[in-house]
């Protein structure tokens, strides 16, 4: 593939082209086809044609920066059932092979589909595994799951009392957890019980969301006292000369969201001037996400399109970044090695 690749990197072949991915939410990821089918069946709404569906559940790639625009999509009345929700998980991660994913670290909160509906958020979550371990081995791509806590809709006591409980289900699927939510209002010092705890159980990794709209100092609390191993955006982190070499030294990614930033208004001086190219050239390990493709209406192919036009990120920039991104991923070390070997291998076919 690398020979073919250098002589257009247009969308047609990226699309192909074997990816990595830590910063994906399942819930801003639905097949848009089942979730309108869903809809329909449990008489949410009725909409005249599939335009009109999708123009309601995404938000528009040519609007104005908008934060509660955006987050207003995520809609937590759309899963009646747990038919519902193993549908949509089946279908959506089937979609994965459209976007050239090889290995994913899949994130998804399970309070997310639970409290609308009172569902069971252990039996919410096992509903998912299952179902995307299926739709995984349909399509061949690896995947893993991390699971997401709200800063805004769980305490800290609440959050380390699912922990524990997910963690009693010994799925090995599961290999890390996520903090996201509310930066300003719920900052990640609220957390650190919770996180304290879990860290010294050592059964899973920590990636933060951090730094996205909030200044370094978050990133740095992430790291220190909430024992983050990865940070989710860190967009920030281009002001901190200091925090770049602590990343550097200490193998720290940097799970970083071009569109998802510019259409949240999480970074509002230009894609073309996002972070991510900088950081690169600095050393700074950071990885390429799509974060919520289905509610942007791109992918992770479009993302990696953007990095070639706005930092001239050639086809050997891409390979390493993503062998970058398996030797930062939360697998096993031996896992990691067979990974990168098979990656290397896809490469080259």
């Amino acid at each position: 593939m690398r020979n073919n690749i250098n002589y257009k990197l247009d969308k047609s072949i990226l699309r192909d082209f074997p990816k990595i991915e830590f910063h994906r939410h399942l819930e801003g990821s639905f097949a848009l086809d089942k979730l309108s089918e869903i809809v329909l069946r449990n008489n949410l709404e009725d909409f005249k044609d599939f335009e009109t569906f999708k123009k309601k559940y995404q938000f528009p790639l040519n609007s104005k920066p908008d934060f509660l625009a955006f987050i207003s999509k995520f809609q937590i009345n759309l899963f009646k059932s747990f038919e519902d929700i193993s549908s949509i998980t089946y279908h959506s991660i089937k979609k994965l092979k459209e976007d050239g994913i090889f290995y994913i670290e899949l994130r998804f909160a399970p309070h997310y589909f639970a409290r609308q509906y009172n569902f069971d958020p252990i039996e919410v979550t096992k509903l998912i595994i299952k179902n995307g371990n299926e739709a995984a081995k349909d399509i061949g791509i690896h995947l893993r799951y991390l699971i997401t806590f709200s800063r805004r809709t769980q305490t800290s006591d609440e959050i380390l009392n699912l922990y524990n409980q997910i963690d009693s289900l010994n799925l090995k699927e599961i290999i890390g957890i996520d903090l996201a939510g509310d930066e300003f209002n719920f900052p990640p010092k609220l957390f650190v019980p919770a996180f304290d705890e879990i860290y010294k159980l050592n059964r899973h990794k920590i990636t933060i969301h951090a730094g996205e709209v909030t200044s370094s100092n978050q990133v740095w609390t992430a790291i220190k006292d909430l024992h983050a191993s990865r940070i989710g955006h860190g967009t920030s982190v281009i002001h901190d000369k200091k925090l770049q070499k602590y990343l550097i030294k200490k193998k720290i990614a940097l799970e970083q969201c071009i569109t998802s930033n510019s259409l949240t208004g999480s970074w509002r001086n230009g894609e073309k001037n996002h972070p991510l190219g900088r950081l690169y050239r600095k050393g700074v390990p950071v990885t390429i996400n799509s974060d919520d493709p289905t509610i942007q209406d791109s992918d992770l192919t479009d993302e990696y399109l953007k990095v070639i036009r706005y930092f001239g990120f050639t086809i050997e920039d891409l390979i390493k970044i993503n062998i970058t991104a398996l030797k930062c991923s939360f697998l096993p070390k031996n896992e990691k090695e067979i990974l990168e070997e098979e990656y290397l291998q896809n490469i080259e076919s």
